[in-house]
């Protein structure tokens, strides 16, 4: 019974570091769960890369809002891990879906900028393709068009700082930022829109 003890104390331990290890823009969604040895009715579930990870998007009037983030010293929407607009951030080597969230209207995800850090300083008429350019996520990366309801897949195989915009909606608000850093967490989100 004591060694049992000793592993649940270990393995909880360990889940406790991974999940404080956090920095400003990342996800509690990059998450494996996992049985422990001879206990499989006990899962640990723990942050780490290689996960997998959701984004939904939408336009910020449609429902998600927008927040100002003083981190990003910038205006976010349109882009959440939780439910409503805030900064996104994932550990290198996740997989993201980003799924549209919209009943009627269709979004991309465009990478418009890479930055070093705040502020955010999004570039005022970016170039932003409909069309796909596969690969991991990168400057330059463009999801193709996402019908209402649909979503694509990408890997996040670099760390940095991404800015990300629609293409048919970067001037009404749908801009965001991705960190990829190992440990981080989502940004303050905006609070619910007045409908």
């Amino acid at each position: 019974m004591s060694r049992k003890l000793a592993a649940i104390s270990l393995a909880l331990g360990a889940a406790l570091l991974a999940a404080c290890a956090g920095h400003y823009g990342g996800t509690s969604s990059n998450t494996t769960s996992f049985a422990l040895p001879g206990m499989p009715d006990l899962t640990i579930t723990a942050v780490g890369p290689n996960a997998t990870g959701t984004v939904k998007e939408e336009l910020p009037s449609e429902g998600l809002g927008v927040v100002h983030d003083s981190h990003w010293q910038a205006n976010l929407g349109g882009y959440t891990q939780q439910q409503f607009s805030q900064a996104l951030g994932f550990a290198p080597g996740t997989t993201l879906t980003i799924k549209n969230t919209s009943m009627f209207i269709s979004h991309t995800l465009n990478v418009v900028g890479k930055r070093t850090g705040p502020p955010a300083n999004f570039p005022s008429n970016p170039q932003l393709s409909t069309t796909p350019s596969g690969g991991p996520l990168k400057l330059g990366y463009a999801s193709g068009v996402i019908g209402p309801g649909k979503s694509v897949t990408v890997h996040l195989m670099r760390t940095g700082n991404f800015l990300i915009g629609c293409a048919f909606h970067y001037h009404s608000g749908m801009q965001d930022v991705i960190v990829v850093h190992l440990g981080a967490t989502p940004g303050p989100q905006a609070t619910k829109p007045a409908q």
